[in-house]
């Protein structure tokens, strides 16, 4: 009897087909339906990727076309800038006047027409990520126009007065383009060269007051310089380029002392 009841018991209590395939139905759906959630959370993510990425490929295409149409516009300016100098370079005692306003005229001519391009390329942008494609473009700016002004005036062009000139080229709702301390100093570095060839030439003339003008404004320029060089925090271009205005200054005070040493020789007075 124990045994007939245990074998009725487990057939009232198996489970029918019927009520498998719906528990199987369920699960089955159940499955699928979690499936799709995470397929569309999937494709959403993967969307939102996309979406970013194409984002992130814009901004870097953008940026490297402004990129080439910056070092473009640096290269116009240090091809015109070195015309300024020589201009310049073509000073004598008979002429400088006439020498120098037209250095003048081609240094504002610069500045009006390829320095506002680079202005309007850069203004309101973080231009500082962009240094290294104008930055050799500036110094030759910076090179030329303190050449002409000391030739014109006798004095050192300054960075405020360099940025000044800047100002009207900007739109003034956006933040202007200004030139750095490295840049500028950069540039006065190579201007010393450039005043160097200027003085041998004014020696060769015999214009010996203005060689000696041009020699201590150099040695002005080269021991202030002394003083900041040590305190950059990436010196190495400096460090060159304070080796070669030392050499500047070195060879004006030989050129100009075996000068006159060779006209006291000559007129017996010495």
């Amino acid at each position: 009897m124990l045994l007939h009841a245990y074998k009725l018991s487990l057939i009232v209590m198996a489970p029918k087909p019927q009520r498998i395939r719906h528990l199987a139905g369920a699960t089955w759906q159940s499955a699928m339906k979690k499936a799709r959630t995470m397929s569309t959370e999937t494709e959403t993510e993967s969307s939102s990727m996309k979406d970013a990425f194409s984002k992130y490929a814009d901004y870097l295409n953008n940026l490297n076309d402004k990129r080439e149409r910056v070092v473009k516009a640096s290269r116009d300016i240090t091809m015109n800038s070195k015309k300024v100098i020589f201009q310049v370079h073509r000073i004598s005692k008979h002429n400088k006047e006439e020498v120098l306003d037209k250095a003048v005229k081609d240094m504002a001519a610069v500045t009006d027409q390829y320095v506002s391009r680079l202005v309007k390329e850069l203004q309101g942008t973080d231009f500082w990520k962009l240094r290294r494609a104008y930055s050799p473009g500036v110094q030759e700016y910076v090179e030329a126009a303190t050449f002409c002004n000391f030739c014109k005036t006798g004095t050192l062009l300054t960075l405020d007065e360099i940025n000044a000139a800047f100002l009207p080229l900007s739109d003034p709702s956006v933040e202007p383009l200004q030139i750095n301390i490295l840049d500028y100093i950069l540039g006065l570095a190579d201007l010393t060269g450039e005043l160097m060839r200027l003085a041998i030439g004014r020696i060769s003339e015999g214009e010996l007051d203005f060689a000696e003008k041009i020699c201590s404004f150099v040695r002005e320029i080269y021991r202030k310089l002394t003083l900041i060089a040590p305190e950059m925090d990436d010196p190495s271009d400096m460090k060159q380029k304070m080796e070669t205005m030392l050499q500047s200054v070195m060879k004006i005070e030989n050129v100009n002392g075996c000068f006159l040493f060779w006209t006291k020789w000559i007129t017996g007075h010495y």
